[in-house]
């Protein structure tokens, strides 16, 4: 499981994406900065933030 936490992005941020993959984790916040903040594009550099700042979790931790 991969964890974005936005506030690593964006100081005092509590937003959060979990998918299985980067790339579903990427294309969460992405679509969270379009629809909650706005953002009409989203530059390759911001992107790049994101995914720098992607980590691995303990799924297990999170399932019942």
């Amino acid at each position: 499981m991969k964890r974005f936490d936005s506030g690593t992005l964006i100081p005092g941020s509590t937003w959060r994406a979990e998918a299985e993959s980067v790339a579903e984790v990427v294309r969460r916040a992405v679509e969270n900065l379009k629809n909650y903040h706005g953002e009409t594009e989203v530059r390759p550099e911001m992107v790049e933030r994101i995914k720098e700042r992607i980590v691995d979790v303990d799924d297990g931790a999170t399932k019942h």
